[in-house]
């Protein structure tokens, strides 16, 4: 099978899981009562209650659940995903405010977390049972272990509460005057991007200034797990008869770890990664709070304790879309690195 009919397949099957999703998240929203469900239809926070019924039957919330599910596909596809009281605005609105805040930090920190892991799981195997792999193992059993509020709080406490670097949040006040002057052109919503398209190098320092401490707790984290898995994969494949035979053929030692052992050890490494980046780009919950980062995670956090319906099931349809997508990358990366693997 091409190439182009395989991506056409996966991306006629992504229609058919989203579609699937979206009956899940429907089935979900009428379990709630329509007389809450009527808020996502409303701009303020209090509906007057002789007014409730009205808008129940105005806005067909008794109807049968097909008519309501068709209905609200369709609001859907015209980009009408009801009021989020949290953001104060329009779901979609909402979310064009805080996912960029989320994708920033996903940015910077996904390729720390892969390649960080990638390298120091590659070490462990090369140099097993050695010192360099007992302190490697350790720091991934330690990583994997640590709660991530603790040790988000613990890198506040020493950096900014005693060293007085790396402050939470976005921006400076200096910066946040400077991005929210009529002068700021804001094109992707991504504090460092916008910065370089400005001509702006102090905002996007100040950017970077506040990124470090969100990053490093999610690279001390999540690249625990790419560790272990790595270095588990390489002490595999260098088990294989085809290193055996590289070697007696002459080989070098880097050439046989770095292209014929590496390269096959790197598969269950891409799943897993793609796998953390849909996660990451879901939102972090606890990360964004932590930080004073306004992200999605942030957001969903407290639409969650404002039973903010709305806001909770874009997340869910979002969450879905991203999955499925990644799954969809990840499969392409295989077929890329591996040649071996036919794509059917």
């Amino acid at each position: 099978m091409s190439l182009l009919n395989y991506i056409i397949r996966r991306l006629l099957f992504m229609i058919l899981v989203l579609f699937g999703v979206s009956i899940l998240v429907f089935g979900v929203l009428m379990l709630i009562p329509p007389g809450m469900r009527v808020a996502a239809y409303v701009t303020s926070e209090k509906i007057p209650p002789d007014q409730i019924e009205s808008m129940i039957r105005a806005y067909g919330l008794t109807d049968p659940a097909p008519v309501q599910y068709f209905r609200w596909l369709g609001n859907v596809f015209r980009g009408d995903m009801g009021f989020s009281a949290t953001a104060e605005a329009p779901v979609l609105e909402g979310f064009r405010q805080y996912f960029p805040v989320t994708l920033e930090l996903v940015m910077y920190s996904t390729p720390l977390i892969i390649l960080v892991g990638i390298w120091l799981g590659t070490v462990g195997a090369i140099k097993k049972d050695k010192p360099a792999d007992h302190a490697i193992r350790i720091l991934a059993i330690v990583g994997y272990s640590l709660p991530t509020f603790w040790l988000g709080l613990l890198l506040m406490m020493f950096f900014y509460g005693y060293l007085g670097i790396f402050p939470p949040g976005t921006l400076s006040n200096q910066a946040k005057d400077v991005v929210f002057s009529p002068e700021w052109t804001r094109v992707t919503g991504l504090y460092t991007i916008d910065a370089i398209i400005n001509w702006r190098w102090d905002v996007f320092v100040d950017a970077l200034y506040h990124l470090t401490l969100p990053a490093v707790n999610l690279v001390i984290l999540d690249s625990a797990l790419i560790m272990r898995l790595m270095r588990s994969s390489m002490l595999e494949s260098l088990g294989q008869d085809y290193i055996r035979t590289a070697l007696a053929k002459g080989a070098t030692s880097r050439v046989v770890y770095m292209t014929h052992a590496r390269r096959n050890a790197m598969l269950p490494v891409i799943t897993i990664s793609g796998i953390l980046f849909a996660g990451l780009l879901a939102g972090m919950v606890i990360t964004e709070t932590i930080f004073a980062r306004k992200g999605i995670g942030w957001w969903m956090a407290r639409a969650a304790l404002q039973l903010d319906v709305p806001a909770i099931m874009f997340n869910v349809l979002f969450l879905g879309t991203v999955f499925v997508a990644v799954n969809l990358i990840v499969d392409l990366i295989y077929a890329a690195i591996d040649p071996r693997i036919r794509l059917a």
